[in-house]
């Protein structure tokens, strides 16, 4: 009768789970080539990079098939720029070719994290009833993934995080599989070791994560057969020893340096100033300072370092971050919204608290506590890693097992209708806040976003194929940001040019604008003549060059006041944002 039973629900539960990815697909793919409002600078690397592997068979600066693609301000990993490749192929350096496998493996994730929860639940200490509620949070996980606001946000951009998720959960998903079946040991280390090669902050989670599963479940894992575990190993060394080699003794740590806490430059005058204040507290003579014993004990780079990362964690677990406001970045997260949504603070506080002090195996208990902990860390040793998304995103699975756990563990609690008013109330305001959240994504977050999406490039760069023809100069200003990735990528130019004539350190001295770089007749400053603006630039050009202006060097809006172009330049076109505001203008001579 029980057994039936299960396998009803475990039917319907499939058909759930198709409906749940129909769904996340849905949410993932729909006007992905809209929203987001464009390509940002670090999409549009990842596009040309892609085109240049394609047509080079090298990155965009000349290196062969790298383990770490060298970009303009950075070294990055390489696995989902490899995935961009057949994409970048079918569907050029569009929004489409760059953003679709960040889709694709974040409805992958949504199915692996019903078929992770489904394992974790199978080495647990429920009864033989608890298949109903493991099977409901299966499903339920999965869903809450599907419409989680951190996980769309990512899913529907370039960046290679949700791919990190997917390996990560099938990753643990085999692991779990491999205690019952040892043959599925290498492919959990091999989804494991393949992280570093998708994200910088895997190279420190990964190796801590996989030593803590053999820790923990070593007395099975040692009573594998002696092939397997081998097979497991050597899986480890051939996918994880070429990315940690390029990483410790190439460039690939680069990055990491540079945004390490430990390596944030404004420490020392802090720790000046800290020391100066005690002194001036105490009384004593600011004139011949000398710090006093006192004053290096409570104010010292380990103090600093300390109090950041606990600064960090704290802030990381916060409701302002995880419920609230999210990350500030607009990239990263929507004006307006936490990470989660603010009713699922309900089910993540009594999944805290029923799953900590339940039966559960304290395996799973210690698992969960770890890779919370433990994927905090990369973000926590970083400067802005507190409430940074895209480093923190490797608690999102846990966080969102809590949740899960947390509704159904109080619903199967609570007696008869008092069960099933809970779901009702907590699913009303959850589709609440997810029509709310829809809202806000569709309608309001294009215009908030615009100038993080760096809107407006394409079409300023698609203009000089349009007019071109007719000057023997393009200057592109780098008053905003820096142009060249947004020339490259939107020009899609030839990247065996590229390579060669690469622009950076490729400098002339051009009239007006100083030392500039450039790549044939393609020109990239700011217009510098001291004590002169913009308004002075006819002095300095002639008839057949072009000069592609940010809106703000000048300070009136020519979209309303064409009429005030300034003397001696024509306006051949203004460039806005989806707001209407200007953004770009493109001049020439009279």
């Amino acid at each position: 009768m029980v057994r039936s039973k299960v396998e009803k629900l475990f039917q319907k539960s499939k058909l759930a789970l198709i409906v749940i990815l129909i769904l996340s697909s849905f949410l993932r793919l729909w006007r992905i080539s809209d929203v987001p409002v464009s390509l940002f600078g670090d999409e549009l690397d990842v596009g040309y990079h892609s085109y240049s592997i394609l047509k080079t068979g090298k990155d965009y600066q000349g290196n062969f098939m790298p383990l770490h693609f060298h970009s303009i301000a950075e070294w990055r990993t390489p696995l989902y720029l490899y995935f961009a490749v057949p994409t970048v192929a079918l569907f050029g350096i569009t929004p489409l070719g760059v953003r679709l496998p960040a889709a694709i493996f974040g409805i992958i994730g949504v199915w692996g994290i019903y078929l992770l929860t489904k394992e974790i639940l199978k080495i647990s200490n429920f009864d033989k009833l608890s298949s109903f509620k493991g099977l409901k949070l299966g499903v339920l996980t999965s869903f809450l993934l599907a419409i989680s606001p951190w996980h769309i946000q990512y899913s529907r951009a370039a960046f290679e995080v949700t791919q990190l998720l997917a390996f990560l959960i099938f990753g643990l998903y085999f692991f779990f599989k491999s205690l019952e079946k040892s043959k599925y040991l290498w492919v959990s280390v091999t989804f494991f070791t393949f992280t570093p090669w998708i994200y910088s902050t895997a190279k420190l989670f990964a190796p801590l994560f996989i030593t803590f599963l053999f820790l923990i479940w070593k007395n099975q894992i040692l009573k594998m057969s002696r092939f397997e575990i081998g097979k497991a190993v050597l899986a480890g060394v051939l996918v994880g020893f070429p990315i940690y080699y390029s990483t410790f003794f190439g460039q690939g740590a680069q990055r990491a340096v540079y945004t390490s806490i430990f390596t944030d430059p404004t420490v020392e005058p802090e720790i000046g100033v800290a020391r100066m204040v005690d002194n001036i507290m105490r009384g004593d003579m600011i004139v011949g300072y000398k710090p006093s014993l006192w004053d290096r004990i409570f104010h010292n780079k380990v103090v600093f370092w300390v109090d950041g990362i606990v600064k960090n964690y704290l802030q990381s677990l916060s409701f302002s971050f995880l419920f609230e406001d999210g990350d500030p970045n607009l990239r990263h997260s929507i004006k307006g919204m936490g990470q989660f949504y603010k009713v699922e603070v309900i089910g993540f506080v009594l999944g805290v608290f029923f799953f900590f002090s339940s039966k559960i195996d304290r395996k799973l208990k210690y698992l969960f506590a770890f890779w919370i902990l433990a994927g905090i860390l990369p973000a926590a040793l970083t400067r802005d890693g507190g409430n940074h998304a895209t480093r923190l995103i490797i608690i999102l699975p846990p966080l969102i097992f809590l949740i899960s756990y947390g509704i159904v563990e109080t619903a199967t609690r609570l007696k008869n209708k008092l069960g099933l008013i809970f779901l009702a109330s907590f699913f009303l305001l959850l589709t609440t806040n997810f029509i709310f959240y829809q809202h806000i994504y569709w309608i309001h977050n294009p215009w908030d976003s615009e100038r993080w999406w760096h809107a407006g490039f394409k079409d300023l760069i698609q203009s000089i194929k349009e007019l071109e023809k007719d000057y023997d100069k393009v200057v592109i200003s780098m008053a905003g940001e820096p142009a060249w990735i947004f020339f490259a990528g939107w020009y899609q130019y030839p990247p065996d040019k590229w390579q060669k004539n690469f622009p950076i350190g490729n400098d002339v001295e051009l009239k007006g604008f100083g030392k500039v770089s450039h790549i044939e007749n393609y020109y990239f400053g700011n217009f510098n003549v001291p004590g002169e603006s913009l308004y002075d630039l006819p002095k300095y050009i002639d008839r057949r060059t072009l000069y592609l202006s940010v809106a703000k060097e000048i300070s009136v809006n020519l979209l309303r006041e064409p009429e005030r172009v300034p003397p001696g330049l024509e306006l051949l076109k203004s460039i806005p944002y989806p707001s209407g505001e200007p953004a770009f203008y493109i001049f020439k001579k009279e």
